[in-house]
């Protein structure tokens, strides 16, 4: 058996891969689910949805590759990470809505934590900060805000986890609760340097450890599929949130190595190796995977805006009418105008965490117009990555000596445009791999090394296939003349928070 099914469980969809011993794609498939938004800043899924569309789309991908439940060596999951589902242990029903992993209704319960002073011990065991994002602050609301799941929850009757771990115990008909080490690093509830569930943390955010899954490496036994669903039991092999599942697919396996996903938003992570590096420039600290009890770190920064800043072009000023026309309509724009976009339409991610601020053009003239608008639009994706380096380097000194090249993956790296004034910025190779899918790529490669069809990671990493690489080609003056514009660009904007709220 030679084949992998990858479960990729995004946000907005969920998608199947199944995929061969030679990491080449069999079969594809992928379905949408509702979005459910019932207030302000509030993003919810119904978990049957999360479930329904997951398994529709396995089914589907197994059927276009031709294949069996039994020519299936190993499922591997990986999950949009943060989003928090809890259900009852005796009947799988869910007692309220999965809070998505964009949602702040607990910036209060965040807020509060803070002014308790607690944010520099959670930090220190977590690696994170306090934030809605996480998922500790979504399980107390639930517990308090759902008529009597706290008292629930205390007799043992209630379970808790992110994406990865409900979809496990459903496909395993309620046999195993489990999940890996990167999606419990992303809950504020696990200490990432003991590698275990904290109980100073639970008390915080007054959780009952009865609800915790087992948290297990990366690439382990977690169980098998029920045989009603896919026509044959399928061991699960591997699990990891989606960022640290495009880490593993980039193969990303040596300290110092960096891999930036760009879709609507862009994560990079930089593998620091077996050192938890504690940030000093708002970073996360993170497992970049655990494999056979040994764990991986990684430093993480997050941008907000990245591809959603080229559909502001298209949707909000109609300039474009696809994204694919941005790099050439960029090519055509004036040199010498020097326009800055900061794209904070919902605030500045890393290294700043300012979701107070809006975003800004600077450097308009009289002849700007639509090529200077992309121009400034692509760019900026490229400086608020310099500005993710540099904090990388600043937090991790032997990042300065490694001899850096950046692995991209997501949909904007399509963009020949954009990829090479990245590598011009960065001053530095960035590498587009020939498999684009690295996500579920990870997951695949998790199952499969667990189930023996792929190998050790430094030979896995000998299978990553370069498709192009984007060499820097820009002169020092330039370099350093535009970079320190977008700093006097991002000093405005961040100047601008001085509480004004709207007319």
């Amino acid at each position: 058996m030679s084949f992998v099914l990858a479960i990729d469980q995004g946000t907005t969809s969920s998608r199947a891969i199944v995929f061969r011993g030679d990491i080449s794609i069999a079969a594809m498939a992928q379905q949408e689910f509702p979005q459910h938004f019932p207030a302000s800043g509030w993003v919810e899924h119904e978990p049957e949805d999360i479930w329904t569309s997951t398994v529709m789309t396995c089914r589907d991908a197994l059927e276009k590759a031709g294949l069996k439940a039994k020519d299936i060596a190993a499922i591997g999951i990986t999950n949009q990470r943060e989003t928090t589902v809890v259900w009852d242990r005796a009947t799988g029903q869910a007692v309220h809505r999965a809070i998505v992993w964009q949602d702040r209704r607990t910036a209060d319960i965040c807020a509060q934590l803070k002014a308790e002073g607690c944010e520099p011990e959670i930090s220190k065991r977590t690696g994170l900060i306090i934030d809605p994002y996480f998922s500790g602050t979504k399980v107390a609301w639930i517990l308090d805000q759902v008529p009597g799941a706290r008292a629930r929850a205390e007799r043992g009757e209630l379970l808790f986890g992110t994406v990865d771990c409900y979809l496990l115990w459903r496909l395993t008909g309620g046999k195993v609760h489990a999940t890996d080490a990167t999606n419990a690093s992303r809950t504020l509830l696990f200490n990432i340097h003991t590698g275990e569930w904290d109980d100073e943390l639970l008390k915080i955010l007054r959780v009952p450890r009865s609800m915790l899954p087992e948290v297990k490496d990366s690439s382990a036994k977690f169980g098998e599929s029920v045989p009603e669903l896919f026509g044959g039991a399928i061991p699960i092999a591997g699990i990891a949130g989606d960022q640290q599942a495009a880490t593993i697919g980039q193969a990303c396996f040596t300290p110092g190595m960096i891999k930036s996903t760009y879709g609507t938003g862009c994560f990079a992570l930089l593998n620091t190796g077996s050192t938890p590096v504690a940030s000093k420039n708002k970073l996360l600290t993170t497992i970049a995977y655990q494999l056979r009890g040994k764990r991986t770190y990684a430093l993480e920064g997050s941008i907000f805006v990245a591809g959603s800043a080229v559909q502001w072009l298209r949707d909000g000023l109609g300039i474009i009418k696809e994204a694919a026309e941005t790099g050439p309509l960029a090519d055509q724009s004036d040199s010498t105008q020097s326009v800055y976009l900061v794209p904070a339409f919902v605030g500045m991610g890393a290294p700043h965490w300012n979701p107070n601020v809006r975003g800004a053009l600077f450097g308009l003239t009289r002849n700007t117009g639509p090529a200077e608008l992309a121009h400034a639009a692509l760019e900026s994706v490229c400086y608020q990555t310099f500005d993710l380096w540099q904090a990388m380097r600043a937090d991790w000194p032997e990042a300065k000596a490694a001899n850096i090249v950046l692995r991209v993956d997501g949909g904007m790296t399509v963009s020949d445009w954009t990829m090479q004034r990245l590598a011009d910025l960065l001053n530095a190779p960035v590498d587009r791999p020939m498999i684009q899918e690295t996500t579920a790529l990870g997951a695949a490669y998790l199952a499969g090394l667990e189930a023996g069809v792929y190998p050790e990671p430094a030979k896995f990493a000998d299978n990553w296939r370069l498709e192009r690489r984007f060499k820097p080609n820009m002169s020092n003056a330039t370099r350093e003349r535009k970079l320190k514009g977008w700093a006097r660009a991002v000093r405005g904007v961040l100047a601008s928070d001085g509480g004004d709220r709207g007319w």
